[in-house]
């Protein structure tokens, strides 16, 4: 190990850029966010990776934006289904 490095060309954060995913702050209510975690727990699945999968087939299911309504359909379908 060397008693000193020269550290004037290094940088601050991450030393890969992350790809494909990007991280948010969302407000989802309690008792969706219990019902996905019950879901995970059972299917050996990560609750986040569940609501990526469920807004994705959302937006698979008719290809349009995502609305507030549809996004509460979603998640209620979703909250039922558990």
């Amino acid at each position: 190990m060397k008693a000193n490095y020269d550290m004037t060309k290094a940088k601050r954060g991450a030393v890969l850029p992350p790809a494909g995913k990007t991280r948010i702050t969302i407000y989802l209510d309690d008792a969706i966010l219990e019902a996905f975690r019950q879901r995970a727990e059972q299917e050996g699945k990560g609750y986040q990776t569940l609501i990526n999968e469920a807004l994705s087939a959302s937006l698979a299911q008719n290809n349009a934006p995502v609305t507030i309504g549809t996004l509460r359909k979603v998640l209620r379908e979703e909250l039922h289904a558990a």
